[in-house]
């Protein structure tokens, strides 16, 4: 069994939280990741050492797991205008 050996980088700044030298280092099939000990930051460096960022999660690219059902309780309510109320004409 290979253990992921991860090192910590003397002098780096997590770009979450700024604590200095909380930083780990590993390389997974060639790709070098990082993560913050403090915070839990975590990403990944492409070939130049730049930061690749992960995909936000949104309603798009995250499958819901269930629809939620209708509230029996909330009902709709719809809005007439009220012809007493007419704004003064001037």
């Amino acid at each position: 069994m290979n253990a992921i050996k991860k090192r910590f980088i003397a002098g780096a700044v997590c770009p979450a939280c700024s604590e200095m030298d909380r930083i780990q280092m590993w390389d997974e099939d060639g790709v070098p990741h990082r993560e913050c000990v403090g915070c839990g930051y975590a990403d990944t460096l492409d070939e130049r050492g730049n930061s690749v960022p992960r995909e936000l999660p949104t309603r798009v690219n995250v499958s819901a797991l269930k629809p939620k059902a209708a509230d029996p309780k909330v009902q709709a309510v719809q809005f007439f205008p009220n012809p007493k109320l007419n704004k003064p004409q001037g």
